[in-house]
């Protein structure tokens, strides 16, 4: 099954309230909102695309190591995934297809990493839930999530529903500004050029990890 058809599958369940989700209508009705606000907004058409150049970016893994990304692209490409956190479970699925899809982009050179603003316990219960053998990294404020122009404010009414739910970003991030990126896929070429680039402003949305391949054999041609 693809990525997408399993997303598909949870977003049917979840959105019919099936145990053990038993999630109200009104509640579904916000989320729906907010998603569609933000699509309207056109934040994911300003942030950073195909053909940019891509922020340079150093940040910590979940044991505290300092992972830079001029380093990993002296190497090879980089396969690189913004999600919102370990309490997602669309961000979960996609780690999960992304580590089974590993082993292919191993085979063209190319580094898998993930970014996220939540703290290095989450992100080290991401790994551990999600058996990830690549790193998840910690975008302290949502930084470089800025300045790939994915960071947005949830609206005032999305951070009155979350604290119903006891989803407290503030704390998951340790950031009390109720931020969070658009999930995102970028394939970076060794000279820092974004080969590849899909934003989803619907979280609900992610691409194949397969997608990846085409753009990693031409990125191996063009080296």
């Amino acid at each position: 099954m693809s990525l997408q058809a399993r997303l598909n599958a949870f977003k049917a369940d979840f959105e019919a309230g099936k145990p053990p989700y038993n999630v109200p209508r009104p509640v579904i009705d916000i989320m729906h909102r907010a998603t569609a606000e933000l699509i309207a907004s056109g934040a994911a058409q300003r942030a950073r695309k195909a053909g940019d150049v891509a922020p340079a970016f150093s940040l910590r893994d979940p044991e505290g190591n300092i992972v830079n990304s001029t380093d990993l692209l002296k190497r090879g490409p980089l396969v690189l995934s913004f999600y919102r956190g370990v309490w997602c479970p669309y961000c979960n699925m996609e780690l999960q297809a992304l580590e089974a899809a590993k082993p292919e982009f191993d085979r063209y050179g190319a580094a898998l990493v993930a970014i996220s603003p939540q703290t290095a316990p989450n992100s080290r219960k991401s790994v551990r839930q999600n058996k990830l053998s690549f790193p998840i990294l910690s975008d302290v404020n949502g930084q470089v999530g800025e300045a790939f122009g994915l960071r947005f404010h949830l609206p005032d009414y999305l951070v009155e529903l979350y604290k119903q739910l006891k989803n407290d970003l503030p704390t998951f991030n340790d950031d009390p500004s109720w931020t969070l990126p658009m999930p995102a896929r970028y394939v970076i070429g060794r000279d820092g050029v974004i080969l590849y680039s899909e934003v989803n402003p619907d979280y609900t949305r992610r691409p194949e990890p397969e997608d990846m391949i085409a753009v990693l054999q031409q990125a191996i041609v063009k080296a």
